[in-house]
């Protein structure tokens, strides 16, 4: 039987119980399952993530789920963009097999009560900058894993604090699925692609690009030798300023701890979180 389907045949499954089952019978065919989970509103940085994932696995599933659980009170979850029918033709068009798209009262059930918490590596960066968030990402993929039954999953660099936590998560666990990165994805001018970019001005996009120019000094600076990560944060965060935009935070982090350090070894990351206008946007280079 082959399971792979056409465009035309691209199938959505609503329901945690029918995904089981379909993962359970995939799984005896031995067919290797492969999942991009998402929020929808996919962009070009989903669509390179998919093609990750059908080159890999005989069969793809996208999931298209916003979790509310990972929004903090006076976050956009009412606004967050949703276009499920154009995700589901960009999806068709790009391969994917089947979508999952459970409504939230199927996902969580009413007096849902266990939650999964990373500790470590979560309570930097935008850990901290938003209590909560990560236990609501970690408790949904966790759930997502458990539905679809994945052998490999997808998840991109962009968002690099929540790739680390799903790695951490997998290895603390012992889930068995294996985790794959995709580079981030930009436009022409440099700026990351985001399905909050939606959100921005003609302004607020122009003004927006000082978060990658940083990025891409701060870089500079490194492989000239400057290795003090506190003069690197302070120029980037001058020049983010000059653009009137609201810093969320600039840090430099282990790669992998994504603690704080003060002096640069051969790797780290360097990390920016701030609000152009009312949008919140993140970005990121690695320095090496």
């Amino acid at each position: 039987m082959n399971i792979r389907s056409s465009k035309k045949m691209i199938k959505v499954i609503k329901k945690v119980r029918a995904m089981q089952k379909l993962a359970d019978l995939l799984r005896r065919e031995g067919k290797t399952i492969g999942l991009v989970p998402t929020m929808g509103a996919l962009h070009d940085g989903h669509l390179s993530l998919i093609k990750k994932c059908v080159k890999a696995s005989d069969v793809t599933v996208l999931s298209v789920f916003v979790n509310r659980l990972q929004f903090g009170p006076k976050e956009d979850f009412g606004n967050y963009p949703r276009q499920f029918a154009m995700d589901k033709k960009l999806a068709a068009d790009n391969g994917v097999d089947y979508i999952f798209a459970p409504s939230h009262e199927d996902f969580y059930n009413s007096d849902f009560s266990s939650f999964v918490d990373v500790e470590g590596v979560t309570k930097n960066l935008c850990g901290s900058a938003r209590p909560g968030h990560f236990i609501g990402v970690a408790t949904a993929v966790t759930k997502l894993f458990t539905a679809i039954k994945p052998h490999k999953a997808f998840f991109g660099e962009k968002d690099f604090q929540q790739f680390v936590t799903i790695k951490k998560l997998v290895a603390d666990l012992n889930i068995d699925v294996k985790i794959y990165s995709g580079k981030i994805i930009r436009e022409k001018n440099g700026l990351a692609l985001s399905s909050r970019n939606a959100y921005l001005s003609d302004d607020e996009r122009e003004r927006a690009l000082v978060l990658y120019r940083s990025l891409v000094e701060a870089k500079r600076l490194f492989i000239a030798g400057e290795k003090n990560a506190l003069k690197i944060i302070n120029n980037a965060v001058n020049s983010i300023e000059s653009q009137e935009i609201e810093i969320d935070y600039v840090k430099i982090v282990d790669i992998n701890s994504l603690a704080d350090i003060k002096r640069i070894g051969e790797k780290a990351l360097m990390a920016i979180a701030a609000k152009v206008g009312k949008t919140r946007l993140i970005d990121n280079i690695v320095l090496k």
